[in-house]
């Protein structure tokens, strides 16, 4: 399953040449992966009070496409589990017409906090606290 939210592209987040600044769109990133954690009942809380956090370890954005403010997009989020310590991540920024503006890939894990060290089956722990594990698989 592909989860995704809405954000409208405000004003401030605009570059002088008058579109989305390249940094913002990690930002819509990084919110739609704490989106579908939260709406799995993962809320950072829960995570924290379990020692664990998720991580990313790499990032890469393929900018396909302007955006300008006001504009309203579709960011969506998908985890894809190995048998390893990280997961791929799938993630685009649609326009509404279905025009992809930009395409953000990436390696993540959990992290346990006290050990500083990567979980060893990130999908497994994440599925085991969540009250929606459905939601966390790709």
């Amino acid at each position: 399953m592909t989860f995704s939210v809405d954000v409208t592209v405000r004003g401030y987040e605009l570059d002088t040449q008058g579109h989305l600044n390249q940094a913002v769109y990690l930002q819509y990133a990084e919110h739609a992966r704490w989106e579908l954690l939260r709406a799995a009942g993962l809320p950072q809380e829960k995570l924290l009070a379990d020692g664990v956090g998720p991580v990313a370890l790499e990032v890469t954005v393929k900018y396909l496409r302007e955006l300008r403010g006001g504009e309203r997009v579709r960011v969506t989020c998908r985890f894809d589990y190995g048998t390893g310590k990280t997961f791929t991540l799938e993630q685009r920024i649609l326009k509404e017409d279905g025009t992809v503006a930009a395409e953000i890939t990436g390696v993540g894990g959990v992290l346990d906090l006290t050990a500083r060290r990567l979980v060893p089956d990130p999908g497994g722990r994440l599925a085991a606290l969540a009250d929606n594990p459905d939601l966390l698989t790709g």
